[in-house]
């Protein structure tokens, strides 16, 4: 990430929210926000991402796995939950369209500083306004604990709270993953939702290099990816991390329940994962 700037990738995400509502009338997710807070450069961002139709199942992961994050938001302010976080919020547009700010739910955005500091700049140069129901905390967690960086910014540790960390667990270390979620699963009722890739020994030899190609990729433009997970392994660290509920949703799984795929969820294979993880009240 340069300093002052959202990471590449962060921009991306947004870029692919955006184009989906473009090229797919936002079938999966709808996002209204997410090519304005792009700004200027939008429409650029926005044709790059779509002129190569190879980045259309790029696309609709990120679409899905926003969409299955909210599904379980959702699901959990009907059951009284009134705390959101935004891990590595980036350039996130939920707080902005949050529709439950009218039942109390707080949103807690947290980012690398520089990264915040240049979303707020944004935000006013596009006139949107973070409702008074969203508090910002700069925290980076390669380097700070989680805990007292929302507990300065007033988050109510004996309430339930509910985590949104989307497009940032490939790009810390596997230590500091376990680290942070090892904190959220030792909280009384509370829950994330995360995506996170395998190892690439787990794909056959076609996808594998198509995985290291892009892996390649990212690490050029200073965005390495630093972790992967296998999925059993990862769901025994969850349950030892304080987790009494693991959903893990694969490819396949996410094609057969957004995408209205036929056929068996197992048969897609290895690939990228998003998963809810929660915690017993």
């Amino acid at each position: 990430m340069n300093e002052g700037q959202p990471s590449r990738t962060a921009i991306g995400a947004a870029g692919y929210r955006a184009a989906h509502q473009l090229l797919d009338q936002g079938s999966v997710f709808r996002d209204p926000l997410a090519r304005t807070i792009l700004g200027a450069e939008g429409d650029a961002i926005v044709a790059g991402l779509s002129a190569d139709a190879a980045q259309q199942p790029v696309r609709m992961f990120m679409a899905a796995r926003s969409r299955f994050a909210e599904d379980c938001l959702h699901a959990a302010v009907s059951r009284g939950v009134r705390q959101a976080v935004v891990l590595g919020a980036g350039l996130d547009t939920f707080s902005l369209r949050s529709p439950y700010a009218e039942v109390g739910l707080r949103v807690f955005e947290v980012d690398h500083p520089a990264t915040q500091a240049w979303k707020l700049q944004r935000l006013a140069q596009v006139g949107l306004t973070p409702p008074a129901s969203t508090t910002f905390a700069g925290v980076d967690l390669e380097r700070q604990p989680l805990g007292p960086a929302l507990a300065a910014a007033g988050i109510d540790w004996d309430r339930p709270t509910f985590f949104f960390w989307l497009g940032v667990v490939p790009y810390l270390r596997r230590e500091a993953v376990l680290a942070t979620l090892g904190f959220i699963g030792g909280l009384p009722g509370a829950e994330v939702v995360f995506d996170y890739s395998e190892p690439l020994e787990n794909f056959p030899p076609q996808r594998r290099a198509e995985m290291q190609a892009l892996a390649a990729r990212t690490a050029a433009i200073g965005e390495p990816w630093l972790s992967h997970f296998d999925p059993a392994a990862l769901s025994d660290d969850l349950r030892n991390a304080g987790f009494d509920l693991i959903e893990d949703l694969g490819m396949g799984d996410i094609a057969a329940r957004y995408l209205g795929a036929p056929g068996q969820p197992s048969d897609a294979g290895p690939g990228p994962h998003v998963l809810r993880a929660a915690v017993a009240p």
